[in-house]
């Protein structure tokens, strides 16, 4: 007996070591993965393998996640086929094959060969790219893997991963959403490189075009306005007789940065903060109206600056103007004058522009965009022609032919395009262009005018207020001087914010970016084009507060400066809009946490005691210590806003009150606070 209580203890010892030998990064066919016990880590320590479940506990996956942060899986082997149980086994088999067997032994899921060689000496890696590598023997060549995870992305691409086809093989490299947050079967969302005519990127729903990033012109995708040189990565698109890609190589290999496209098929980048452990945006597709693909119709432009924002190109006229000025835009425009089909029709230029779709494109590498004209002059069919690359001074030509689909216009950037046109169609608009032209300098003149007449009333204006000791007006705003421990002090306003500003940085107020809604009205997230994020709080038509809170809140928290208070960074009121532009606070409000069941349980004691110590803190300043004694008279939780680290900042002044140094009791005839 004493025997047997030796061997089950050494072959115990035995399995353990087996276990640990195989938490590397590395398994041969001699090895396996197994469901609770061992798991793969890449030799630098960023990626793991092994079973997870995202939702259901049932329901298990072999997946490869970051090792700084386990919730993010970036690829799922079996995401079409979940194991039921925990008996799950990934072994690599002698041919170089990865299978992963169920309970019984059964495949449910394997690895696809991309070559015929045997090899010799298979071993399957966990790369620090997150790439799972199947090899023969140590081949680190790419071109030389039997089999990559890299070819089949899930709904992530990683830094290194290509993103397109291998045109010899026909592989086609594209992510795609999971179904929900908790199931990683492929969902109605994708991200894929078409690469009939012109290779260009597209966002799908479905078997549709959702969105269209366009194509490649030396410099980035040119409906891709977020593509930019930056410090964290660069990117690169590869096009010729074998491939078309397109992928991103990190500058520093220590820096975690992944694009994902989630369930709802919004896409963005993120990159690892290491310093607050946390997931940053680095960049949101939050699709305006003119991303829609095709909005607009054929021929058409859509600029989401304008309104309405789809307009014909010059020259066109819309196909059916009853639905045109309905806003239904489908059919696009059709020309006013036919072309007559010969080396008398000319090209109309328009500047920063989204090209339009290359699908029926043609294109050649080599030739100036001389060479390019006349090749589309030959062609009947030609309607525009543009530069194949604009980096370098220009190269290449693209031939449209047919309607023009899913154009915008930019008002930064964008590409030429050069659209063909009957010659009377020409000498048409350059009449209308004269004629514009004059009407444009007798405004210009009359403006100048006006404006000098302006700058002369406002000095008189000027000189003669700081001969009254006025302090001023600053937006109707008037600066008064306060009992500052027997001083007196201006008060300094906030920032003026331009109105065209807050409505770039918000997508021109849209819903994706609306934070909620107040007494005042609603809020928006903003991101200015420095990059940092804002809260915009936009006063509604329907709202009982008016230009006299948002006087007030100017007014009393423009220079109070408490870590309790939020800040206000500054104001707009132009075009009867009025606004308050104040810091981003990441997680929104205290309500949002206390009258929800499953964020009420993220507020742990240590937590709610910072919090209420916050408040108090905020309002013991407010009362006693500020430059004025402000009372709030709304404090409620969704006056509360939370920072990124769960501080509380007490918000919304428009209601609030202040008194003089030596004052301690004051009388209202208003009942005050908001619901």
């Amino acid at each position: 007996m004493e025997a047997l209580t030796h061997l089950f203890v050494f072959y115990s010892f035995l399995f353990s070591l087996l276990r640990t030998s195989i938490s590397l990064d590395t398994i041969t066919p001699s090895q396996s993965i197994r469901d609770g016990g061992s798991a793969l880590v890449s030799a630098g320590g960023h990626f793991q393998l092994g079973f997870f479940s995202p939702g259901n506990p049932d329901r298990r996956y072999v997946g490869i996640w970051y090792t700084v942060s386990l919730d993010i899986v970036v690829w799922v082997a079996n995401r079409e086929a979940p194991l039921s149980d925990h008996l799950g086994v990934l072994k690599l088999v002698d041919d170089g094959v990865l299978v992963l067997l169920n309970s019984t032994n059964g495949t449910v899921w394997s690895s696809r060969s991309t070559t015929s060689t045997t090899p010799q000496n298979p071993v399957a890696q966990l790369l620090d790219t997150g790439n799972l590598a199947v090899k023969d023997g140590n081949d680190d060549k790419p071109e030389k893997f039997l089999w990559q995870s890299f070819d089949y992305p899930c709904d992530t691409q990683l830094p290194e991963m290509k993103l397109g086809w291998n045109l010899v093989t026909g592989l086609d490299r594209f992510i795609s959403s999971w179904k929900s947050t908790e199931d990683p079967a492929q969902g109605e969302y994708s991200v894929h490189i078409d690469h009939r005519g012109l290779p260009q990127r597209v966002n799908m729903k479905g078997n549709s075009t959702k969105t269209r990033a366009g194509s490649w012109n030396g410099v980035g995708f040119t409906g891709h306005q977020g593509l930019r040189p930056n410090t964290v990565f660069d990117y690169e698109f590869v096009l010729n007789e074998k491939e078309v890609y397109f992928e991103f190589k990190l500058f520093n290999t220590s820096v975690f940065t992944r694009f994902v496209i989630n369930p709802t098929g919004v896409a963005q980048r993120f990159t690892w903060n290491d310093r607050k452990q946390i997931w940053e945006s680095f960049f949101t597709s939050e699709a305006d109206q003119c991303e829609n693909y095709g909005l607009c119709g054929g021929n058409a432009t859509c600029n989401i600056n304008k309104s309405p924002v789809c307009a014909c190109l010059e020259g066109f006229l819309p196909q059916f103007q009853k639905d045109w000025d309905s806003a239904d835009w489908s059919d696009g425009c059709v020309r006013r004058t036919p072309l007559e089909c010969n080396d008398t029709d000319g090209f109309l230029m328009r500047t920063g522009l989204k090209l339009p779709d290359t699908s029926a494109s043609w294109y050649n590498k080599s030739m100036t965009l001389q060479e390019c004209k006349g090749m589309c002059l030959k062609n009947c069919s030609c309607t525009a022609y543009a530069s194949l690359n604009i980096s370098e001074g220009g190269s290449g030509c693209v031939l449209w032919f047919g309607s023009l689909i899913d154009i915008r216009e930019y008002s930064e950037g964008g590409q030429d395009l050069h659209v063909r046109m009957a010659k009377s169609e020409l000498a048409l608009l350059e009449k209308q262009r004269h004629s514009n032209k004059k009407k444009l300098v007798g405004i210009i003149v009359g403006s100048a005018l006006l404006v000098v007449g302006m700058i002369i009333v406002g000095l008189v204006s000027y000189i003669w207020k700081k001969k009254l000791k006025n302090p001023g007006l600053v937006l109707g705003i008037q600066r008064k001087d306060y009992d500052n421990e027997g001083g007196k002090e201006d008060m300094e306003l906030a920032i003026l914010f331009d109105l065209a500003v807050i409505i770039n940085a918000t997508n021109n107020f849209s819903n994706n970016n609306k934070l909620g809604e107040g007494g005042f009205g609603p809020v928006y997230k903003g991101t200015l084009p420095e990059g940092k994020d804002i809260a915009v709080k936009r006063l509604s038509k329907n709202s009982g507060q008016g230009l006299n809170e948002l006087k007030n809140e100017v007014i009393l928290i423009a220079k109070l400066q408490h870590r309790n208070l939020v800040k206000l960074l500054g104001c707009c009121i132009q075009e009867n809009e009025n606004m308050l532009i104040y810091e981003y606070m990441p997680n929104k409000s205290l309500d949002s946490f206390i009258f929800d069941q499953a964020k009420s349980k993220l507020l742990d004691w240590h937590k709610r005691l910072n919090i209420i110590r916050g408040i108090a803190k905020g309002l013991l300043y407010l009362h006693e210590d500020s430059r004025l004694r402000i009372i709030h008279r709304d404090l409620k939780a969704s006056n509360i806003l939370l920072d990124n680290n769960m501080n509380p900042k007490i918000s919304d002044f428009g209601v609030a009150r202040s008194f003089g140094g030596d004052q301690i009791d004051s009388e209202t005839t208003k009942i005050i606070g908001t619901q």
